[in-house]
This record gives structure tokens, sequence and C-alpha cells, in this order.
């Protein structure tokens, strides 16, 4: 399978960075990445791994799941889930166990719209079939 989805994560990746009022050599540098191997994922010659993306995902302050998303490598639906358990997880105001619940019965919904979720070992409260 072509990666084809890779120029459009590059021009992507290109307008976060303007957005975020980076060169090129700043976000390589933030990001742990050489100049050139930014370059040309901007220019769609080359496919970062999960972890590259999840590296210039922090270095450009947006979530890592938005630039799955346009590398193909989660579906639209997996990203909401994702940021959804993150917000959850990352709320100040709520204790561990109230996060537990509120996880549950997020997911109860979930499967009962037919949405079931893959649990990557996340503790979503649910049980692996």
């Amino acid at each position: 399978m072509a990666s084809l989805n890779v120029g459009n994560l590059g021009e992507y990746l290109r307008e976060q960075r303007r957005s975020a009022q980076l060169t090129l050599r700043q976000l390589a540098d933030a990001a742990g990445v050489s100049n050139p191997y930014l370059s040309q994922i901007e220019r769609g010659l080359r496919k970062p791994s999960a972890e590259i993306l999840q590296q210039l995902a922090k270095a450009l302050r947006i979530s890592a799941e938005t630039l799955y998303v346009q590398a193909g490598i989660l579906d639209e639906r997996d990203r909401e889930e994702a940021e959804v358990r993150s917000v959850i997880l990352a709320d100040p105001s709520i204790n561990e166990r109230q996060k537990h619940v509120l996880l549950q019965i997020y997911e109860s919904f979930r499967k009962e719209n037919g949405l079931a979720t893959d649990d990557d070992g996340k503790d979503a409260g649910t049980p692996s079939s």
C-alpha cells in the first residue's frame, strides 16, 4: 500500500509550523529530527513513524492523534475517542476513581451505539475480549 496521504500530511505539517511561527530548523530542533528529514516529510517524500509524529505534535503543541489521522494511521473516529479519553484523564477536578467510572460509562455508550473501541492497554474500565 503506497503512502498516498503523505503529501497531505506534509502540507498539514507545514501549515501547522507556519501557524506556530516556527522555521523548519526550529521545528526540527524542537522535535529532535534533522532539518533535511523534516523538509522531506513536508514535501511528501518521507513517511514518518508514529514516534516522529508524536515528537512533531509535541513541538507544535497539537494532538498527536491529529497527525496520526493526517498520516492515515488512525481514522477520525479513533482520534475523537482518543481526544475524549485524554480530556477525561487530564481533568484535575475529578479523582482517579471518578475518571475510571466516567470512562466506563463513555465506553458503554459507544458499545450501545455500535462504536466498539480497541483498548490499547490503557485502563478504560472495559474488559478485553
